[in-house]
């Protein structure tokens, strides 16, 4: 649909609520810049600006969370390339999140929206395919974030059951028992992003906590283990039990596991209405994640394989299913309390497994909100709804958290097909970012984009085609089945995710989505008009 871009005359009665919505705006001269920068981008300041860059980046590296997530995909790596994969897996997938970050932090920086990679493929695509490329990407999006916080909960789910196995060895464990850890953990994160005003405060202390439990961890492993294992097991130890002859290709198998603890790097950028001066703060915040994510998660590996007593085998057939937790175990072997000095050491990645659940939580809310006041989703008009009260979209929160329930159902059925989505929640936003670096780059140009504070030039042209190789790469080679030979129980599902993704937008675009999203942004360009006329006036 064509942008309208014609202003409103000073008595029209868009322009006089665009006078309202600047006129209640706090006093604060930052306030005011960044709620005119928001509506100069077609937008009203729906929430307060409660968030600091410190508990921004408590909100991105929670969800992050590399150690965390590394302990949780412990197990992938290890059959797929054993030690020498997630020691140097951990250093390539890095260095390809840097580029992520650097590309997203760009954009962020010169468009900060909450609306983040699905607002800026609107402004970059070709103006035919703008209101089509967003739509996508904003689906894309919102779905990857469903399937994040599904994998989250369901690491978290058997984290908490393989506790209460450790403690009692003759209990197997059972699928709905995970599924019902499942839920449970789902539920409880939902209710902590009910009250907006504690976010900021959770987000921190997360933060804080994280860090402690990693810090607590690796001091206390390594010191404790009856054993030290050499460099050289450390180091150059590569293990091939995914039936696939060539190592090289069990290797990019097992990336999978190290890649997961470097996604969502987007998540700071869908608090942009949140955070004052966010073309500042939001780059720090990714960029920061990174770099925290990396030295935790890298070094949390080294000290586990360092201090690992017995063999592979040990950890990857451990009857409690979590791998770190059967380390734990061993290294505490021979010690008074053994049991329970495991499942206190696993209760510190249980918390701060949490705080990366409720910050998914966060993100996703936030992503479907702004997708919807833009006439995303169905029932665009009910979730872009606010409570003024709490300072949250709360109905575009539970629907969410209401998915995230439902897509846990699957469990139940099929697991390889449920890991097929956790595969799929990491390509999903790799596309998501790569179609407006796309645009940026081969469209719209680098060079003709009015970018903010965070530009780095040729570095930033670089990050970008990386970040798009490399998406190529994982849409690609993330679809090979997980082991050989193939059969239905270990198949790679994650083409058959992508599908029904792709099936569900097409439809809800042709029966509703193109004219409602045509709509929603006529009104955001007429908006722009009057805060332009307002401006100037």
């Amino acid at each position: 649909m064509a942008t309208h871009t014609g202003q409103h005359s000073p008595g029209s009665s868009s322009f006089r609520d665009d006078k309202k919505t600047i006129a209640r705006l706090p006093s604060s001269d930052s306030t005011d810049s960044d709620a005119l920068r928001l509506a100069a981008l077609g937008y009203d300041q729906s929430m307060e600006r409660k968030f600091s860059v410190w508990s921004l980046l408590g909100v991105g590296f929670s969800l992050t969370n590399s150690w965390f997530g590394l302990s949780s995909a412990l197990v992938t790596g290890i059959n797929s390339g054993g030690t020498a994969l997630v020691i140097y897996g951990v250093i390539l997938v890095a260095c390809v999140s840097s580029c992520v970050a650097i590309s997203l932090s760009e954009l962020s920086s010169a468009m900060p929206s909450a609306g983040g990679q699905y607002y800026w493929a609107h402004e970059l695509a070709p103006k035919r395919y703008k209101n089509l490329a967003s739509y996508f990407v904003g689906w894309f999006s919102w779905a990857g974030s469903i399937f994040t916080s599904a994998s989250v909960a369901l690491g978290l789910g058997l984290a908490v059951v393989g506790c209460y196995q450790l403690s009692h060895p003759d209990y197997v464990i059972n699928t709905y028992h995970v599924f019902a850890a499942y839920q449970c953990i789902n539920a409880v994160a939902a209710v902590f992003n009910c009250y907006g005003k504690l976010l900021p405060r959770i987000a921190t202390a997360f933060l804080y906590i994280s860090l402690i439990s990693f810090a607590t961890i690796l001091i206390t492993i390594p010191s404790v283990t009856p054993v030290h294992q050499p460099a050289s097991f450390v180091f150059a130890t590569f293990i091939n039990n995914t039936g696939y002859s060539q190592n090289g290709l069990a290797f990019i198998v097992g990336l999978i596991g190290t890649n997961w603890p470097f996604a969502c790097l987007d998540s700071a950028t869908h608090l942009a209405e949140e955070v004052p001066r966010p073309e500042r703060n939001i780059p720090i915040a990714i960029c920061g994640t990174v770099a925290i994510g990396f030295t935790t998660a890298w070094f949390f590996a080294v000290a586990m394989f360092f201090s690992l007593y017995g063999s592979i085998e040990d950890l990857t057939g451990t009857p409690t299913a979590t791998p770190i937790l059967a380390l734990f175990a061993s290294a505490l072997t021979g010690r008074r309390g053994q049991i329970a000095g495991a499942i206190v050491l696993e209760s510190m990645i249980l918390t701060t497994g949490m705080g990366c659940m409720i910050a998914s939580h966060t993100w996703q809310s936030r992503l479907v909100w702004s997708f919807a006041r833009d006439g995303g989703v169905p029932g665009h008009k009910y979730l872009s709804h606010i409570d003024r009260k709490l300072d949250v979209p709360v109905r575009a929160h539970l629907v969410s958290c209401g998915l995230v329930a439902v897509v846990g159902c699957l469990y139940l059925g099929s697991y390889t097909a449920f890991n097929s989505m956790v595969t799929a929640c990491i390509v999903l936003l790799y596309l998501s970012y790569a179609v407006p670096v796309g645009c940026l780059v081969f469209h719209y140009g680098r060079s003709n984009l009015k970018h903010g504070p965070f530009w780095l030039g040729k570095i930033g042209l670089f990050a970008n085609i990386v970040l798009l190789a490399w998406t190529l790469f994982t849409l690609v080679m993330y679809s090979f089945p997980y082991t050989m030979p193939v059969t239905a129980g270990n198949m790679n599902y994650v083409s058959v995710v992508y599908a029904v993704v792709t099936a569900i937008v097409v439809v809800d675009w042709f029966a509703r989505g193109r004219k409602a999203y045509g709509m929603k942004e006529m009104e955001r360009e007429e908006r722009r008009a009057s805060v332009g006329s307002l401006v100037r006036g």
